[in-house]
């Protein structure tokens, strides 16, 4: 099988992203620049960068891309149950662990490997208490810190 595979970088507040898409969805959104593609970026890329630019205005608070990332069972899972908290909220990973009837740190795990941060809002995951834990993106919690202060929510 052959899957057409694009990309398309662009400039952020939190950074340079490069959105990738496999067969016309999302499936890897990382911090960096990738090479010049050798054709003009998909729709789809096209999409991703407008709503991304949309929400990092303040003007967007959902994404509408549809997502095709790879992971386990329990990591869609978790990817799932992220996807669920609200624009401007958070949830603890011992919360979605215990709606996933699983562990804190299995979540932590699941979230530190999710493709497509922000649009999948691993951000949205702290620990107990509101505390910034880990993030694995652009410059780590200083990076969560500022996704989390673009949605209104007050840091402890």
């Amino acid at each position: 099988m052959n899957a057409n595979v694009t990309w398309l970088s662009f400039p952020s507040p939190v950074g340079t992203l490069t959105a990738y898409s496999i067969n016309a969805s999302l499936a890897v959104l990382e911090w960096g620049r990738a090479p010049d593609p050798e054709k003009p970026p998909s729709p789809l890329l096209e999409k991703v960068h407008d709503q991304m630019s949309a929400y990092f205005d303040g003007k967007r608070t959902t994404f509408d891309i549809p997502l095709a990332p790879v992971g386990s069972p329990f990591q869609q899972q978790v990817w799932q149950a992220m996807c669920a908290i609200p624009y401007g909220d958070t949830r603890t990973y011992g919360d979605l662990a215990e709606d996933l009837g699983s562990a804190a740190r299995a979540v932590g795990t699941a979230c530190g490997k999710n493709p497509i941060p922000i649009i999948i809002p691993c951000h949205r995951v702290v620990g107990a208490n509101g505390r910034l834990t880990g993030y694995s993106g652009g410059a780590g919690t200083e990076t969560k810190a500022q996704l989390l202060r673009l949605e209104g929510i007050s840091l402890l």
